[in-house]
């Protein structure tokens, strides 16, 4: 079974489809700073539309990417967090939650100069044919105003199970 899971920090390496490795490391503490500069760039068309004092827009990052961990912790305390590497980068995340009943993945953001080669894709292969081995469903949320991420998760077969308002809840699930 292709798996993210590694012992410790023991990184996973991955060819590329495209060429290059990716490798999966186990994050630890010293990548909060680049992990918070992941979820900023997720943020930053969102947050481009409000007028910010000096330092507000900052404070609001870290809050809000402060509060989203500590909710996956809470919903998944067992999640896996990892770093995205690309020919030794530094290029994003990808965060993996499991029950019973599902696979979720949480987050994955990669920089926007990272993107459009391949990395993503192999990511959700890799994890779909791990909720097919477990024969459970994959699930993520999309939010409803990033339409890149719909049709990216459609292509692969994703399904809308809920409408939230704000975000799309969608499923993958083996035939």
């Amino acid at each position: 079974m292709r798996t993210f899971h590694a012992s410790g920090t023991n990184p996973i390496d991955i060819p590329l489809p495209k060429g290059g490795t990716l490798t999966l490391r186990t994050v630890t503490v010293s990548d909060n700073e680049f992990l918070l500069s992941v979820y900023a760039s997720t943020r930053a068309e969102e947050l481009a539309q409000v007028e910010w004092q000096e330092g507000q827009q900052q404070a609001f990052l870290t809050w809000q990417f402060e509060m989203q961990r500590r909710e996956y912790d809470t919903r998944f305390p067992e999640a896996e967090y990892k770093l995205i590497l690309i020919d030794g980068q530094p290029a994003g995340r990808i965060w993996i939650g499991s029950n019973d009943e599902q696979i979720r993945l949480l987050e994955i953001a990669l920089l926007p100069e990272f993107q459009n080669r391949g990395a993503g894709t192999m990511l959700l292969r890799r994890l779909m044919e791990q909720a097919a081995e477990a024969h459970k469903p994959l699930r993520h949320m999309v939010f409803v105003l990033n339409n890149d991420a719909h049709r990216f998760y459609e292509r692969l077969g994703f399904k809308i199970i809920d409408d939230l308002g704000a975000y799309k809840h969608m499923e993958w699930q083996a035939e």
